[in-house]
């Protein structure tokens, strides 16, 4: 692991991101509970609800900050494009939970070798962010636990991403842990309870519920949320 850190510090030299972190266990090893529901639940189930209609904005509005690129809409796809830094979208208003809900949509990178995803997100009355795809196009991981962002702390594992290609990203979050999936893959598996939950400064503007990408093109949709 001390290796696998070097590399991806070396990566990251010049290069911004809130990276990402690698789960130790998979969520197989979590029998359901009222608060726990497997990933690999049908995501047919009742309950979802649905955050982008692929229409219009509706309550996202885009993030100023500062140097962003265009947000836009093209064939039901919400675009963020590659701009000096971030670009992304913030949602308005009361967030539909904070607590105890699943999150889930589908991103690809079109263009740029940063994160194409960042997804802020509330836990309780904090927020944090999961990264995919930063410090030089790999890195994922939580932003951040303890004050130590995705690439520092124990949630960060190294992911190949392929341009143009769509990958379906779910987040859970309940008491004591966070969980994100791609695909079907566990990519964090981490225990919060003690933990010190914070975004970096830079994404500030995405709290409390966000999506944003750095110096590189995102493609986003299918973006929903449930409580559990």
């Amino acid at each position: 692991m001390q290796k696998l850190r070097a590399l991806a510090l070396a990566a990251a030299i010049g290069s911004f991101s809130a990276g990402c972190t690698t789960a130790s266990s998979s969520a197989d090893h979590h029998p359901p509970t009222a608060q726990s529901v497997p990933a690999t639940q049908p995501v047919a189930d009742a309950g979802w609800q649905s955050l982008f209609d692929g229409k219009t904005l509706g309550n996202w509005k885009a993030t100023d900050f500062g140097g962003q690129g265009e947000v836009k809409i093209e064939k039901g796809e919400l675009i963020l494009s590659r701009g000096d830094s971030l670009t992304g979208i913030t949602w308005q208003g009361k967030v539909p939970a904070k607590m105890n809900y699943e999150i889930e949509l589908d991103a690809k990178r079109v263009d740029g070798s940063d994160f194409f995803c960042g997804l802020t997100f509330p836990v309780n009355d904090s927020c944090a962010s999961l990264i995919l795809g930063g410090w030089g196009g790999g890195i994922c991981g939580i932003s951040s636990l303890d004050d130590e962002d995705a690439v520092r702390n124990e949630t960060m594992s190294v992911q190949k991403f392929t341009d143009g290609k769509w990958y379906h990203i779910r987040l859970r979050v309940v008491p004591n842990e966070i969980m994100a999936w791609i695909d079907k893959d566990s990519i964090v598996d981490v225990e919060t309870k003690g933990k010190k939950i914070s975004v970096r400064s830079e994404v500030d503007p995405s709290q409390p519920l966000g999506i944003a990408t750095y110096q590189t093109t995102g493609a986003i949709k299918n973006i929903r949320i449930r409580k559990l």
